[in-house]
């Protein structure tokens, strides 16, 4: 009878060790990543847990008033948890902000919590639209002006790139409602929704655009769309020039090198090297930009909302600035400030990954 070779113990153990070496290379960058994404989680929480210990704006006195006693301003001190030494508020301050606890807000009156997760989602939907727009437009100038460089289309991309870095975003949305709504009537006023649908959609997910589409009324989808639209072109225009300029400067870089040359050389067009060997080399890059544009976005939509009467987090924050409201004012910075960590974290990750599988 024909024997069967089995494999020998040593060949079983090194299998099992390679195969142990891949689980660990693949666990070890995760973990790596969760510890620096915990200590800059826990950095950001001790630099909010500082500005309400350095901040003139009492939180007791903000609760019980200008008018109360003395007894009552103590027992607010005591409720809130003032008179314990700063390593214990500290903590204290980490294990409400980690069970999403951000106190009670004093220009609303509602917990911070319940008013975040009711604007929080209209500044995602806005920025998303934003970004997904800058990164189609900002793409397409980048590439346009690194394949047609010193040419018109180079110097007209470049001059879109550079106004959108120097124009004030507040005059620009200004200039686009008195354009477009106050004298052509081509767009809908400021706000998210006109008031004939404002409360004819019930929200769901907080989101304007699902929530109209699955109540199913076409009229109150198409005025959320149109709402949308203008505060999502101006902040796309902002963020575009960031994008195509870095995409161009990333091309002409690349167009440098030996592989483009040995490409040239054996016939290729410069279009199927752009797309076929040079755009996958620099995703990394591009996947940055594009991350790092839509974190700002996302922190920085505090103009764009306040001039469109957008009810974001950035309009919500400026409320609470302005009365002085510390618990909103420190919950928002904190989601908001997380938000970022978040996504700066996800594109690492994303960038070590398509950098792993370029090298296969």
């Amino acid at each position: 009878m024909p024997q069967t070779a089995t494999p020998s113990t040593a060949d079983t153990n090194d299998s099992r060790q390679s195969r142990r070496w891949r689980e660990l290379s693949f666990v070890r960058p995760l973990l790596k990543w969760l510890w620096s994404f915990a200590l800059t989680l826990f950095g950001l929480a001790l630099v909010t847990f500082a500005m309400t210990r350095l901040s003139p704006i009492d939180p007791a006195l903000q609760l019980v008033g200008d008018h109360a006693s003395q007894s009552t301003y103590e027992a607010a001190r005591v409720e809130l948890g003032l008179d314990q030494p700063l390593p214990v508020q500290f903590l204290r301050y980490v294990e409400t902000a980690l069970s999403g606890n951000f106190g009670q807000s004093i220009s609303t009156g509602q917990p911070v919590a319940k008013d975040i997760a009711r604007t929080f989602p209209a500044t995602i939907e806005l920025a998303t639209a934003a970004i997904i727009l800058g990164a189609v437009i900002g793409l397409a100038l980048g590439i346009a002006a690194a394949m047609r460089q010193g040419t018109w289309v180079d110097s007209a991309a470049r001059f879109v790139s550079l106004f959108g870095y120097s124009v004030p975003i507040f005059w620009l949305g200004l200039l686009m409602l008195l354009l477009f709504y106050a004298r052509l009537h081509w767009a809908p006023g400021p706000g998210r929704a006109d008031v004939v649908f404002q409360y004819t959609v019930k929200p769901i997910s907080g989101f304007a655009l699902i929530d109209t589409w699955m109540s199913g009324k076409t009229g109150a989808f198409r005025d959320a769309l149109a709402h949308l639209a203008l505060p999502a072109i101006v902040l796309a225009f902002h963020a575009l020039a960031a994008i195509s300029r870095l995409t161009r400067a990333a091309i002409l870089t690349e167009l440098g090198q030996e592989y483009v040359t040995t490409a040239r050389a054996k016939g290729a067009s410069l279009r199927r090297i752009t797309f076929i060997h040079i755009m996958p080399n620099i995703a990394g890059t591009l996947l940055t930009v594009i991350a790092l544009s839509y974190a700002s976005l996302l922190e920085g939509a505090v103009l764009t909302e306040t001039v469109f009467a957008w009810p974001g987090i950035g309009r919500y924050l400026t409320t609470a600035m302005f009365a002085g409201d510390m618990p909103a004012i420190l919950g928002a910075t904190l989601v908001v400030g997380a938000s970022f960590v978040l996504l700066n974290a996800l594109t690492d990750l994303g960038v070590s990954r398509l950098d792993a599988g370029r090298r296969r």
